[in-house]
C-alpha cells in the first residue's frame, strides 16, 4: 500500500445522497477538480469506496 493518496473530485456532489455529500466534505473536497493528499489507511479507504463514483484516486 502507498503511504499517501491523491484524491480529486471529478463529479459534483450536488445531486448526491446527503451521506455522500458529507463524506466528500470530510475528505476535504469542496469544489469540482479540487485535490487533497490524504494518508492511506482503512478509514480513508472506506470513505473513498463509498464515493468512488465521484472521485479519482492516485497512489503516491
Amino acid at each position: 500500500m502507498a503511504e499517501k493518496l491523491k484524491v480529486t473530485l471529478i463529479k459534483s456532489p450536488i445531486a448526491a445522497v446527503p451521506k455522500n455529500k458529507k463524506t466528500v466534505a470530510a475528505l476535504g473536497l469542496h469544489k469540482l477538480n479540487a485535490t487533497n493528499i490524504l494518508p492511506d489507511n482503512a478509514a480513508v479507504r472506506g470513505m473513498l469506496r463509498q464515493v468512488s463514483h465521484m472521485v479519482k484516486v492516485e497512489e503516491l
